[in-house]
Formats: structure tokens, sequence, C-alpha cells
């Protein structure tokens, strides 16, 4: 049998009861059946077929046991807040009217909310519910009453007076699914009014819920809907994403979770469950994780998960393994999160490395693109914070190395210029949560221009992840501190690979650039080890630098953006004013604020740009900088005894510099604030992982 609809017809429900359609007549003249009346034709709901049919089951719940504590039906915004208040450990189900008698019927619910109008009577809920339950002990109890009207936007800029105006052809209508009551009333006062329900411009888009509706609206995605009038006065207070994990007094084996922008994950252990924003939250409990998707919400019992996505249907979502254990977040011998995932950057920048670049050949292998990197007419690179500078070092080298055109944009911005993209383009995004929200919003922007996505990220099983064509993960592991580190220096390897796999699919680049970029890449561990053996001396400067109130930090090249990091950094968490400069701008502003007061930190690796950055910095010392120099031992030497502080960084390719100037930028930083007595792992008003707008 064909799918019927959720308003059967006399002939589709005669064949549905398999009896002829002068039966069904008979049962509607004793009003035995469920049925409701539009414009004087019968029409039958499914639902409330079902449960007529199922009337036996009313008693109790399946296999005889008592139904569980939930409130299913109507969605309600006052009973939702009753139910809160109240503290009855009732859990709400909203489906619809019809969908909550049917689960009443079958015993799959203790309550069912209901405002289902009977056209012929005028009365409501009770004429269904007789034709439900005819005499099963069923109570049905008048709880409040609704005022419901059409809900427009604010101002109601289109000039709606009455329900006559929705004929219009230019309105988008919304309207609830077909078990919700409002739709019965919606359609049974079009009627009323000489319109054709079916005629009029409904979008294909059904809000399961009054605030859905309204929300709709509000967001512009419809111009006009019947709700409750509760609904248009919550339309002013509804803003933002939400991760909610819902418990209820007395029920220690009921949890539901809802998520809406903001991440939520389903741990599975055995005969419990949990609930965590990601895989890193749930490890120390399970390493078997489903990431719920936009608008899903999940029901929990130590048996299992019931997974329902944002149509309210029932769903699935992958069961993945994590590589992630409780023993990988622990702090060890370090006083800091921070601290470790600074240490731990050798091993990790390593790990990257052996996935990305064949040591024996010495070239870049990357996982096979869905798209041709020569073919890419230009590279468009989105992200925030930390994962930006990241893109923005990026940018340097594909251009530079490669000659792919890069746009470089703030992924918070990104969508806001609405940037014209060209055909055949590549759109790469960045982040070490793979949730950041801004940075989700923007791919989703470059898909709609039909970008190709490609991402970078920590969390391959992250939102942005799931969203790309393809991902390159990085291999940091967990990082805890809010401060990133090690992502950002994996972020770099990663791109860094990038990069050669791109100049040699352009022909940028010959066999042996390539081996020989490979083989400085594979060399930065053993750098990045030697770099973290001048702590100590790294310490005692940062004695020097709690005392400011200002520090401005300088580079040029690819050293621009490890300025700007290093800034950030000290921002972070020693809440010190930091800024960080293109070296060549000093004269253009920032060289008014330096006095003797001011430290002024410099990335100045010997290489092309060297004497450029040089005579920038003896600018400063000739205003009484103070100067704290990062170089290699070529570039000390030709400086001299100008700078007030001197640290020797290894002599390395100028290719894989920004890689090693991170690490005493971040060690800096993490020794000032420790001396601050900030919280080094969680700053102030500050998130690991940002997922608001």
């Amino acid at each position: 049998m064909p799918e019927l609809p959720d308003l059967m017809t006399t002939k589709e429900v005669a064949d549905y009861l398999r009896i002829k359609e002068r039966r069904v007549y008979e049962l509607l003249r004793l009003r035995e059946i469920p049925s409701t009346r539009v414009t004087g034709k019968w029409l039958f709901p499914k639902a409330a077929i079902d449960l007529w049919l199922a009337r036996g089951r009313a008693e109790e719940g399946a296999n005889g046991e008592p139904p569980p504590p939930v409130i299913a039906g109507s969605h309600d915004p006052l009973l939702e807040w009753a139910t809160r208040e109240s503290d009855c450990g009732l859990a709400l189900l909203s489906g619809g009217s019809l969908q909550g008698l049917s689960r009443f019927g079958e015993g799959k619910a203790s309550v069912a909310g209901l405002h289902l109008l009977d056209p012929d009577s005028g009365d409501y809920n009770l004429p269904i519910v007789r034709e439900s339950f005819g005499q099963a002990p069923v109570v049905l109890i008048e709880w409040a009453k609704r005022r419901q009207g059409l809900v427009l936007a604010k101002g109601n800029p289109l000039g709606i007076a009455g329900l006559q105006d929705l004929a219009r052809p230019d309105l988008r209508l919304l309207r609830r699914q077909a078990e919700a009551g409002s739709r019965i009333l919606f359609s049974h006062l079009l009627s009323q009014a000489g319109l054709d329900p079916d005629a009029l411009g409904w979008l294909t888009e059904t809000p399961r819920s009054e605030l859905d509706l309204g929300l709709a609206i509000l967001e512009g995605r419809g111009d006009v809907g019947l709700a409750i009038e509760a609904v248009a006065k919550a339309l002013k207070r509804l803003e933002g994403a939400f991760a909610l994990a819902i418990v209820f007094a007395g029920r220690h084996d009921l949890l539901i979770g809802a998520r809406r922008g903001s991440p939520l994950a389903v741990g599975y252990g055995e005969g419990e469950m949990f609930l965590g924003s990601d895989a890193l939250a749930l490890a120390p409990f399970t390493d078997r994780v489903a990431y719920l998707e936009e608008g899903d919400w999940v029901v929990l019992s130590s048996a299992g998960a019931q997974i329902f996505d944002a149509e309210d249907r029932p769903t699935e979502r992958t069961i993945r393994r994590s590589a992630l254990s409780g023993a990988m977040i622990g702090k060890g011998q370090y006083r800091h999160f921070m601290e470790k995932e600074i240490f731990e950057q050798p091993s990790v920048i390593g790990n990257t490395l052996r996935v990305y670049v064949d040591p024996l050949r010495r070239c870049v292998t990357l996982p096979d693109l869905p798209f041709d990197l020569a073919a890419v007419p230009r590279m468009t690179i989105s992200a925030c914070g930390t994962a930006f500078y990241a893109g923005m070092v990026a940018k340097y080298w594909l251009e530079q190395v490669a000659r792919l055109p890069v746009e470089l944009d703030i992924a918070s911005e990104f969508r806001y210029r609405e940037a014209p993209m060209l055909p055949g383009g590549a759109s790469l995004f960045i982040s070490q949560s793979g949730e950041t929200i801004d940075t989700l919003a923007a791919l989703r922007f470059a898909r709609s221009q039909g970008q190709h996505i490609l991402s970078v990220v920590n969390q391959p099983e992250s939102a942005i992840a799931r969203d790309s064509d393809a991902t390159l993960p990085t291999l940091a592991g967990p990082e805890i501190g809010v401060a990133s580190t090690k992502a950002f220096t994996t972020q770099l390897t990663v791109l860094a690979c990038l990069t050669l796999a791109a100049a040699r699919a352009r022909g940028t680049i010959d066999q042996a650039r390539e081996a020989a970029l490979s083989q400085a890449l594979f060399e930065v561990p053993a750098c990045a080890s030697e770099v973290l053996n001048s702590d100590e001396t790294i310490r005692a400067l940062a004695q020097e630098l709690a005392e400011a109130r200002d520090v401005l930090y300088l580079g040029r090249g690819t050293m621009y953006p490890l300025a700007l990091e290093g800034a950030l950094k000290l921002k972070e968490i020693s809440y010190i004013h930091a800024e960080g400069y293109a070296a060549g701008e000093m004269k253009h502003g920032p060289i008014a604020l330096i006095d003797d007061a001011v430290p002024v930190i410099v990335c100045a690796p010997s290489g092309p740009l060297f004497d450029k950055t040089a005579s920038n910095v003896q600018e400063v010392i000739a205003r009484g900088g103070r100067v704290i120099l990062f170089s290699d031992a070529k570039g000390l030497t030709r400086f001299g005894e100008g700078p007030a502080h001197r640290i020797e960084l290894p002599t390395v390719d100028p290719f894989v510099a920004p890689l090693l100037y991170a690490i005493p930028v971040q060690l800096l930083a993490y020794h000032t604030a420790v001396l601050k007595g900030t919280d080094v792992d969680q700053p102030r008003n500050l998130a690991k992982a940002v997922t608001v707008e």
C-alpha cells in the first residue's frame, strides 16, 4: 500500500481499514470513528485512526509496563514553564496534539497535551478524546486557554491585516506539522475565510513547535504563521545557540539532551550513557562517541539512546571510537596544561609530519583531495583567533612557494563582505575544535558560492570536518589550555605540507626544492626541543615583562603573524595590553608609543628580510625602547649589543621559521602569566571552543 497522507479521505480510510465506504459513513453517523470536517468534506487523521484501533492499549503501555513519565503532544511555552518550575519529574516530548494522543494511546506517555478543534461542534479536545478512547478510563483536564493568531515580523512590514491577505502570492506562509492542533485550526480558519488551504504559498519548512515557527519568522525564513500569543512575546527573547542536558528529579535513569549551534556528543558506556561537548570531555568515561547534528535531541537511559532530528523523526548518528583517553588529558609532571602542551610540541609536530611527509622520498603525501590544486584559481582562507594567524602564515607560503593567489579573512567578518568568489575556487577553514561557530558560518557561505571546501581541524568528527569536502587533521592530541599552543604549531605543520603539495601540483618547485623543504620540516621537532632548552632564560625575561603595562611585538613576512600571535598570547593569559605590528609599520604611528617602559619583542631570523627588520629595530633602540630579540646566531651577531635581551634560536630554513619562533613567544607569555598569578589554563572571559557568534 502506498504511503498514506496524514489526513485521509473517506476512500483512503476505507481502504486502510479494509471495509466498504458505506461502513465508514455508518461509523460517522454513529460518531464512532475519529474524523474532522473541512469545507464540507470528511477527513480522517491517520494518527487518530491508529489510536482508535489501539484503544485497548490505553490502560497500560507496551508489554504491560506503566507508561513513562512523559508529557507528549502539543508544544506550549506555558506548559513547558510549568513542567520545569513544578519539579514534577515529567519530561516534555512535543510533537503535535495528534502525535501526543497517539503516544498516549500506545502507552508511550503518561499525559497528552491537546488543543484539537472539532469543526462541527466548535468544541476542543472532548470530541476526539471520546471518539478515540470510548469508555476507557482516561481523564481530560481543562488546564489553560490559548490565545492564537497570526504571528508576523516586527512592525508588520508586509501590511498583513487578516486571513484574507494570506492569498497574496508574495507571502511565504508557515504551518506546523500535520499532527499539530494549530495546523488543523489554521486549515479550518482559512476555509471559513473562503480560502483554499492547498492553494496558498506554503513553505516546505515545517516548524515542529510554536517557538520554531516564531523563530523562523524572526530570522526572515517566513512571513506569517498561526501560533499562540506567547510566542510573539517570546520572540524578543530568542537568540543565540545552546547545548542542553536536562535531568529529572527522581529519575536518575532519564536524561534529555538537545543542541542548536553548540556541539553536543553522546557517550556510550556499558550500562551507562553520557552527554558531553565532545570526545575530549567524554574521554575519562568512554571512547565510543556519537555527535549530534544541528537541531538533534536525544533521550538517554542506562539502556541506550534514542536520537531525533530537528523534525522530531527518529534517526541514528554514527558511533565512532575515539583515540582519546583519560590518561591523555592529565597534567603529568607539569604545573599547568599550557606548560605541558608547549613541551609536547616536538612530539606532536613529529607525529603530524609522519602522516603527511614520506621520509624516504622526502616529499609530501596528502590524502586524496576531491579537487585539483593545480586548477584552483584562488584560495580563500578563513579562521578566528590563533587559527587566523596560522592562516596568515599560510597565505605567505602559498603565494610565495605555490604561486597560488590567496584571500584571507577573519571568519566572523567574511560572509558579511559577500565577496565574489571565483568558480572552481577553494576555501580553507582552520579551527582547533572544529566547532567555531563563525568559522562554520563562513564555511557554509563559501559552500553556497560553489567553492571546494577544505578544513584543517584537530577534531576529525567535528561539525567543520563533517561539512567539508576534505579534511586535513592535525595530530595535536587533546589541548586543554584555552590559549592554543600545540594546536597552532601543528596547524602550521599541516599548512606547510599543503603548500608543498600545491607547489608540486602547480609546477612552481622542482623535486630537489621539495626534498630540501621536506627535510627542513623533518628537522623542526629536534630544533623545537632545542628551543625548549631556553626555558629558564625566558622565565627570567618574564620578570621584566610582568611589570609592564604595554608590550609591542614586531616581525616581517611570516614573522608578522607570529608578532600578532605573541601579542594575543600575552593578552589572553597575563591580561597585559599587547599589540603586534608589521615592523615596517612602526613609522606609521606605533613608534610614538616607544619609551623605556614599553618592552618590544622582535622575531627576526636571518634571511632575506633580516636587514629591513634590523633597521626598524635600531629606530626603536634609538628612542629608548627595551628590545627583546629572538634570532639565530647569524642574526644576533649582526645586531650586536643594541637589544636589551637576546635569545638565540637554531638556524633553520626561513620556510619553517614560523613553527620554531612560535615556541619562545608562547613560553614568554606563559611565564609572565604565572608570575602575575592569573589562571593560565582558563583565563577570564574566554572559552576553549567559541560556539556563539
